[in-house]
Parts: C-alpha cells; structure tokens; sequence
C-alpha cells in the first residue's frame, strides 16, 4: 500500500495510539505520521483516557491485552465521553479468543500479522471518510439513552 494519499487527510488529524508494547506503538506512529496525522501515544490504558479527556482526537487505536484495563473495557469508557468515536482494535488473539467488532465494542478488529500495517492503513482511511456515525451495541446504546434520561431529569 502506498503512503503516497496522505494529501487525504485533513490538517491537524489527531490519532491516539495505545498500547503496552513500545515497539508496536512505535512502529505504527510512524507509518501514520508519515500519512500526515498527528498521533499522541500512551503505554496504558489509564493514560490514553487521561489524554482523551484532554485532546481532541479523530479515532483511537487500542491494543487487546494491556495491564490495568483491556481494549475493550477502555472501549467502554471512550464510548460514554464520546458514542460516536472511530476505534480499531488490534490483537493477537482475535481467532483465538472470537474478538470481532460484535464483541468488542470497535469499529474494526484488525489480527497483529505480517499485514498488520496494510490492514491499519485501510481501516483508519476507511473510518476517517465515513459519512455516517457509528451506532453503538445495542448494550451501549441502552447505557447511554439511560444516561441521558437522567440528566434530562
């Protein structure tokens, strides 16, 4: 894939990136600097909510298996500040533990492979030019109406 279309992203595309592994962290920050976004990195997930709450971000992408909190249960929490959110999760357990977007609560669910990098690059270009917002599960949905009933109240 080329990184030859970062003229398509609009100026000042806030990424967040989460993960424990430096390295993998690291490696995706470049790739998508190199695309024109501005990307904020955090090693735990206590640590990207912290910047969340503080930045302005397009999308987030979160590892599955971090110490402290799980993707998804991060998911969770970035969905009540913000339903709407774009977010990948990225894993190495995805056929081995049935991770999908179903179940995690994410847009998309991307396998760490050797094409790992192809794969992020379709679906963070694939979520940035979405039209139409994101509808939550079905349980997220009900959490949120919940909430909003109660401070209409």
């Amino acid at each position: 894939m080329s990184l030859a279309n970062s003229k398509s992203v609009s100026p000042g595309t806030r990424l967040l990136l989460v993960d424990d592994n430096e390295s993998g962290l690291a490696a995706r920050k470049s790739v998508l600097e190199e695309l024109g976004y501005w990307i904020t990195t955090a090693t735990d997930p206590e640590e990207a909510l912290s910047y969340f709450i503080r930045g302005d971000f397009s999308l987030v992408v979160t590892d599955f298996k971090m110490p402290k909190m799980t993707g998804p249960e991060l998911i969770v929490k970035l969905r009540e500040l913000e339903p709407q959110l774009p977010i990948i999760l990225i894993s190495g357990f995805v056929d081995s533990l049935g991770l999908s977007e179903a179940t995690t609560g994410a847009d998309i669910v991307i396998q760490k492979s050797s094409n790992e990098v192809s794969h992020l690059l379709r679906a963070v270009n694939r979520l940035m030019k979405r039209k139409t917002p994101r509808k939550p599960p079905a349980s997220q949905s009900a959490q949120v109406l919940g909430k909003a009933k109660r401070q209409s109240q």
